[in-house]
């Protein structure tokens, strides 16, 4: 035991949340192994990425070089995202393709007596849809910019907190798409097809929506129902509220110069998320509820976490 845990020492918190989540994410592939068509690559790409970082954390406490250490800081979000298209194969065949939209929907009637996005359609013009399409597909930008000015600081502590949040925080979301896969209004409201014509923007909205469309395995220039049925499952919660919620937070929480630049494009992008049709509003508002409970639960979570490091920088 106390070899074992020798050769986890190198491991920060992030590196160790995100290797419990991946165990978490192989014992439900595992589960589930008679619905989920490619599961044993599923658990093989777990374990890989769990090689990753362990290789990663041992070269960057055994080495002076910065490269090497600023490879290791940075792995765990772009390994995030790993994470996030191994849900594509997951989620849906679990579930045997049952969706919660109709649920999603009728809260959102129940609450607001409409349905928020058809609402927001009348005043819709393609220079708000402009702005809101931008500030929506910057999402991750948001996270680099704040990143960026806490690992500039001498104090590694900041930035290591940081990322141990964000990276808590999208793992909830995760799991909220486990318990309710949905699509989302610009299926089941709307016309997925036809959101060019009805919302037009005015330069750069086209390109921006093919990116985030590819991103969530949605081809391009397809019926609705094709759309539809390719579409990952990750509407509720809304993570874009609820991860621009936190970091918001946490740039004021540091005093970082650019808090009210991210809080004012943070803004802008959760409107976008119910105007652009992206999500319902009770998406959101679950999302601004969990980024509290991520908030409100993180520090202890990492304190426990770092404390089983030896050789970490936290």
């Amino acid at each position: 035991m106390p070899r074992f845990k020798k050769w986890l020492a190198p491991l920060n918190s992030t590196d160790r949340l995100l290797i419990s989540f991946w165990g978490f994410l192989a014992a439900v592939s595992l589960a589930f192994h008679a619905r989920i068509p490619y599961w044993p690559l599923l658990i093989l790409s777990d374990l890989a990425a769990s090689g990753i970082i362990f290789f990663l954390a041992r070269v960057s406490i055994s080495t002076e070089s910065g490269w090497r250490r600023w490879i290791h800081d940075w792995s765990a979000f772009p390994l995030v995202l790993f994470t996030f298209k191994q849900l594509h194969y997951m989620i849906s065949p679990i579930h045997e393709g049952m969706d919660f939209d109709r649920l999603l929907i009728a809260a959102d009637r129940w609450l607001f007596g409409t349905d928020p996005t058809v609402w927001l359609g009348r005043i819709s013009n393609p220079y708000l849809t402009e702005l809101l399409q931008i500030a929506y597909t910057l999402f991750y930008v948001y996270f680099i910019v704040v990143g960026v000015a806490l690992y500039r600081k001498k104090d590694a502590r900041p930035f290591s907190y940081f990322r141990f949040s964000v990276v808590y925080g999208f793992l909830i979301s995760y799991i909220g798409y486990f318990f309710f896969p949905a699509t989302g209004p610009r299926f089941t409201l709307h016309d997925f097809s036809k959101i060019g014509n009805e919302m037009p923007g005015i330069l750069l909205t086209p390109f921006l929506r093919r990116f985030v469309n590819f991103f969530e395995s949605i081809p391009a220039d397809v019926a609705n129902e094709v759309a539809h049925a390719a579409a990952q499952r990750d509407v509720f919660p809304s993570g874009h509220t609820m991860m621009t919620l936190v970091v918001i937070v946490l740039a004021f929480r540091y005093r970082l110069k650019v808090r009210h630049a991210v809080l004012v494009a943070g803004l802008l992008l959760i409107f976008a998320t119910v105007y652009l049709r992206y999500h319902y509003l009770v998406d959101v508002l679950v999302g601004a509820v969990l980024a509290v409970i991520c908030l409100a639960t993180a520090t202890r979570l990492y304190s426990n976490f770092r404390n089983r490091s030896q050789f970490n920088r936290e």
